[in-house]
């Protein structure tokens, strides 16, 4: 019986549902599977309609491979649908939710759910994206007389860098240290980056801006000339398209630079008579907290960066409502963004004055979809996050709490935040695969399939220093983590240089912000991570297992970790040890109706042992594999 339970799967993907995305209204098929046996006597669907109990008896709709398909129809009446699954025998009853198989009434914390009327960005499964920062990717007009960097901001004076010189520190230069990258430089690079697999570019800001990183945008409506202005947004937008890839813009609409437009305090950039903080009646004062006396309020207490009041009417629309407004634009023809990734998503419109947080997403997201209806909303979160992920207001999230944090953990480091408090940082606490499994599943225990499955999953960005820079990280531990990242639920993100273990240092952010290296000039150890990475890239925008595939984790214990992502017909075991020792993991084909499938090791190295319908996976000391069978 212990295996029949076991065998006992289902999600809310277009496999076990027949309509994933469903409209108010629609009566849909619900599946869920488990081993052909004579013990479990039915099975029933539970569910609310309209607030009333709802348990519908399932019927066998197919054997497949050994497991039996059962099926039951329902009708979606709200904007959130429920559900559980119930299992008899003649003296047991068992319930089934995403947090998995109890012998007791479970609540509905953790039931399936599926979100009605939901435009979902549904491409996000099936992308593999790279993050660029522009400036330090690639020069293709380093002519351009836009190029100069010939001023002066905050005190300090920009630079013009030599591409391959190493990143100044904050202090020198105060981020104004400039190689030159442009947007004509990533069309040139698009050939490239689809020979790597990528199907998807998220661009850190491209917005005119005195810092080569962008967040402090001067005006929200031009794209910076240095780039190449929107006549390279264009051009690399059309051809994306063409090639048929996704492009997402990155914004910083929470504050402003204190030398933006909108704001203009010292007049570095623009007359004084223009902007809020020198004129009490311009237009752009009611944008701000600007006090009587001069002062204002910021973001993180940072002087140079005022805090935006959504509370204003006029501000909502010059950002959102308006047709010609700044998150509409970029969306619209010519441009054709696909999405937006929002800076500090998580403390927007709230703050000691006013707090209209979830009021004010909701208006974006309803204004987002209004003009493109699968564009994709992705908010910079660093912690958990499940009460915005209603359908309403975000559809992503970049994952470093159920993915970057615990996978740099697993790998040798200490977590993101534990790293940062002075107090917390002094302890030398144990990390195994029970803590890196738990904090996946504790997340996917609780949100819609939907959203697990177009997360934006990462290990490295632009604000943390990059893994394999740590001296706590083995290079077998860095290949393990990126093998997890692209197995797991959602879509994969790949910071511009990790597929060439790109230079830097893990002392600050600009550590992680090295120009990217094109000399062709690769070591062994650089090619074998290209080509490691291009083949789980690759994988991922081509299998459906990869894209919308079930996922069960199947060993957490001590030090390894191992995963599954599967279909009717492939699977895919995912395995990452950190052990010092050789390590075994065996995997029960008759789960998934894998009993005649050939086994092949796609990446890694490990032993495999067929014995009846059992696969025994040896891993190597401090190994992984990726092995398929199908």
């Amino acid at each position: 019986m212990k295996k029949i339970i076991k065998s006992i799967y289902s999600d809310s993907t277009k496999n076990f549902v027949s309509d994933p995305y469903p409209k108010k209204g629609d009566t849909i098929s619900i599946s869920v599977r488990l081993l052909d046996n004579d013990k479990i006597k039915d099975v029933y669907l539970r569910y609310k309609s309209l607030g009333m109990e709802r348990v519908e008896k399932m019927r066998l709709d197919r054997v497949i491979h050994g497991l039996a398909y059962y099926q039951a129809d329902a009708r979606c009446e709200e904007d959130r649908f429920n559900y559980q699954f119930i299992f008899t025998r003649e003296n047991a009853i068992y319930y089934y939710t995403q947090a998995g198989i109890t012998n007791y009434i479970p609540d509905e914390a953790n039931d399936f759910q599926i979100l009605v009327d939901y435009d979902a960005p549904e491409w996000m499964s099936k992308s593999v994206f790279y993050q660029i920062m522009p400036d330090r990717f690639y020069n293709a007009r380093p002519d351009d007389k836009h190029k100069s960097f010939d001023f002066e901001y905050q005190g300090a004076k920009a630079t013009k860098m030599t591409w391959g010189e190493p990143p100044k520190e904050y202090d020198e230069v105060l981020c104004m240290d400039f190689y030159g990258g442009d947007l004509w430089g990533i069309l040139e690079k698009l050939d490239y980056l689809q020979e790597l697999g990528v199907n998807g570019i998220y661009l850190n800001p491209i917005f005119t801006s005195p810092t080569h990183h962008r967040y402090d945008a001067l005006d929200y409506f031009e794209i910076d000339p240095a780039l190449g202005g929107e006549e390279a947004l264009i051009a690399l937008s059309d051809e994306m398209h063409e090639r048929d890839m996704r492009l997402v813009l990155d914004i910083s609409i929470n504050h402003t630079s204190s030398d933006a437009k909108w704001f203009n305090k010292a007049g570095t950039f623009y007359p004084k008579e223009i902007g809020a903080f020198n004129n009490p009646d311009s237009h752009e004062r009611q944008y701000y907290f600007i006090n009587e006396d001069g002062s204002y309020e910021t973001w993180a207490g940072v002087e140079t960066m005022p805090t935006l009041n959504y509370g204003s009417k006029a501000l909502r629309d010059v950002i959102y409502e308006a047709e010609d407004s700044v998150l509409k634009k970029w969306l619209k023809p010519p441009y054709n963004i696909d999405g937006w990734r929002f800076d500090v998503a998580d403390v927007m419109a709230r703050n000691r004055f006013i707090n209209r947080y979830h009021q004010t997403w909701q208006e974006i997201n309803q204004h987002i979809k209004a003009t493109k209806k699968d564009a994709a909303i992705i908010a910079e979160e660093w912690m958990d996050a499940w009460q915005m992920y209603d359908g309403k207001q975000w559809d992503s999230t970049m994952n470093y709490f159920q993915v970057a944090r615990p996978l740099r953990e697993f790998a040798g480091g200490k977590d993101l935040f534990v790293k940062r408090n002075e107090d917390l940082s002094k302890i030398n606490y144990k990390r195994d695969a029970k803590m890196l499994g738990y904090r996946i599943l504790q997340f996917l225990d609780k949100v819609p399939s939907q959203i697990q499955y177009q997360m934006f999953n990462l290990i490295n960005s632009h604000d943390v220093p990059r893994l394999y820079h740590s001296g706590d990280i083995s290079y077998k531990a860095y290949l393990g983590a990126s093998l997890v990242l692209f197995g797991l639920p959602g879509a994969t993100s790949i910071y511009y240089g990790d597929e060439i273990l790109l230079d830097g240092r893990d002392i600050s952010n600009e550590g992680a912000r090295y120009p990217m290296d094109w000399s062709g000039d690769l070591s062994k150890k650089q090619n074998e991570v290209y080509h490691y990475y291009q083949t789980l890239a690759r994988l991922k925008t081509q299998e459906d297992s990869l894209q919308d595939g079930g996922f069960r984790i199947i060993h957490m214990k001590g030090d390894v970790f191992a995963f599954v992502r599967f279909t009717e017909t492939d699977l895919y075991l995912f395995s990452w040890s950190q052990s010092k020792t050789k390590e075994k993991i065996k995997l029960d084909l008759d789960l998934y109706g894998m009993q005649g499938a050939e086994a092949n090791l796609i990446l890694g190295q490990a032993k495999l042992k067929r014995k009846k319908d059992k696969l025994t996976v040896q891993l190597e000391k401090k190994g992984h594999a990726l092995i398929h069978l199908g």
